[in-house]
């Protein structure tokens, strides 16, 4: 379950009130009735939650163009604390934002080399999907852009959700709505369309759809036979309708399956983690199968393995010892699982098993966490929190104190960072133009401060390029006085490799004064001619 950044949230369990606050995730047992505050961290907007084929989750953060693996931000939080994770695994050229709906590729019906790759939607700017390739990477993961699968010429397409049916076509949720922003347009807008909505379904021209497994009315043992379908979306609608079945029987059957599969097969311990998830969802786990599991060939296996001890711990008499031996383990992945699981187990000896798991060299991918769980173990803090950019040496003290309050208004959420990117350079990929290098942040600085007081609609040229303008620049007239005025245009306008005079307070009293009665957003064109820009 997703929470954005706005909510502070308080709620009672059969197990205690757990209180959270700020954007992350939840994860909800039904059968006990647990609630567990797996993510929690500096993210805004989570609007897009998928796992991958061995149970590893991947994250959209909505209001900017990262997508997240989850693991290296699920150590265990105190209250108020922001654990950092990792950078997004989007290749920088293809970052788009805001995005809505994630989905991996498991379908025969599509083509095998895009199997396994994971589809996103962008519903401002781009106004579709792309698709990415993805491999594994030390610990964690590398991405390519594959392709953009669809788009759409229409401005207010808005695709907020995907999902593979049972026959292998891909089904796309459409919002279809003119308005959607929250801070650019009243909530009461008339404009908004409660109403309307699209469903679209995608199929390839020349393959054949697949044949839909018979899930309704299926013995325990043809569901249990089922586990054998390449489609993720398949075992996992065959996973959730056995547990809807006899505990005992499904036990029983699912025990003489696991005998009889072929242990020469490729896929034979993705079917014993098949089972293993089985008997999870039963809270019933198969201490044998587990530790044959954790011995895994595959490393994928293994640190599967390792998050399904990290919540069957009680039942599990020598976990800990299980854990120390998975902090040995050779492949970063699996070491990382264990880092994590240790962070969230009461125990005297987890701090030993995080600083075990560190003995091996540390992956990039792992650092932030192993760190972060040693803190909040009582270990030697060893995370050392980055520091802030220093001003420019070519302006004075003053204005230099202006810059530093500019970069700290900059990087708010929501604020110009959400769109413009943290290096200034934009999104081009979804129509938000750069800071950097651009005469319109570096020249007049009347047009500038305009722009920021009463916002932009409609298309702009910038470094002679055309940005569509979907959705408009946020006016910042109500948001911010005089003097943060000033600073955050200090600050652009000589940040990201731009050097321009400063903002000062009374230039932007003076331009506040000259627009007093503007009503709505500037126009490129009526800025241009107030300014006569060419």
């Amino acid at each position: 379950m997703c929470e954005g950044v706005f909510l502070h949230s308080n709620i009672e369990t059969p197990y205690g009130t757990i209180r959270t606050m700020n954007g992350g995730f939840y994860r909800f047992n039904p059968r006990t009735h647990e609630l567990e505050r797996t993510v929690q961290g500096h993210i805004t907007n989570p609007w897009g939650l998928a796992h991958d084929t061995w149970g590893q989750a991947f994250f959209l953060n909505t209001s900017d163009p990262a997508t997240h693996w989850m693991l290296p931000f699920e150590v265990k939080p105190t209250y108020g604390q922001m654990i950092i994770g990792t950078e997004s695994i989007i290749p920088s050229d293809h970052r788009v934002r805001p995005t809505s709906g994630l989905e991996f590729v498991s379908s025969r019906h599509f083509p095998e080399e895009m199997q396994g790759d994971f589809i996103l939607n962008n519903c401002i700017g781009f106004l579709g999907a792309k698709q990415h390739g993805i491999a594994d990477s030390g610990a964690g993961y590398v991405c390519e852009w594959r392709q953009d699968l669809f788009t759409s010429s229409d401005p207010n397409f808005r695709p907020v959700a995907l999902e593979f049916a049972p026959d292998g076509s891909l089904y796309v949720v459409d919002w279809h709505n003119q308005l959607i922003g929250h801070m650019q347009h009243s909530a009461r807008d008339p404009l908004r369309d409660h109403a309307h909505g699209r469903i679209y379904r995608i199929t390839h021209k020349t393959r054949p759809l697949v044949e839909p497994f018979e899930i309704a009315g299926s013995s325990i043992e043809q569901l249990i036979a089922g586990l054998n379908s390449p489609e993720d979306r398949t075992r996992y609608r065959i996973r959730n309708k056995l547990r809807g079945r006899s505990k005992e029987d499904v036990l029983a059957a699912l025990s003489e399956w696991t005998k009889n599969l072929d242990t020469e097969s490729a896929n034979y311990e993705k079917l014993l983690l098949e089972a293993l998830w089985i008997n999870w969802g039963f809270e019933s786990l198969d201490l044998d199968l587990l530790k044959k599991l954790l011995r895994a060939k595959s490393h994928q296996v293994r640190a599967a393995a390792v998050r399904a001890l990290r919540y069957n711990s009680e039942s599990i008499p020598n976990y800990v010892s299980l854990l120390l031996e998975a902090a040995n383990d050779s492949h970063p992945r699996v070491r990382l699982e264990t880092i994590i699981a240790a962070s969230r187990i009461d125990e005297n000896s987890s701090q030993a098993i995080v600083e075990q798991a560190a003995r091996s060299e540390l992956d990039p991918w792992m650092r932030r966490a192993y760190e972060q769980a040693l803190v909040n173990l009582g270990g030697k803090p060893t995370y050392a929190e980055a520091k802030g950019d220093a001003a420019p040496g070519h302006l004075d003290d003053k204005d230099k104190e202006l810059w530093t309050k500019g970069a700290e208004i900059y990087r708010r959420d929501g604020y110009c960072i959400t769109c413009h990117q943290a290096d200034g350079k934009g999104l081009p990929a979804a129509h938000f133009p750069p800071l950097a290098g651009t005469d319109w942040v570096t020249g007049n600085p009347g047009r500038l401060i305009d722009v920021t007081l009463h916002g932009l609609l409609g298309p702009i040229t910038v470094n002679e390029k055309r940005y569509q303008g979907h959705v408009p620049m946020t006016p910042f007239k109500d948001l911010l006085d005089d003097e943060e005025l000033a600073a955050v245009l200090t600050y652009i306008r000589n940040a990201f490799g731009n050097q321009a005079a400063p903002i000062s307070i009374d230039q932007v009293q003076a331009v506040r004064a000259s627009s007093a009665n503007k009503s709505g957003f500037w126009t490129e064109e009526e800025l241009n001619k107030k300014y006569q820009a060419n």
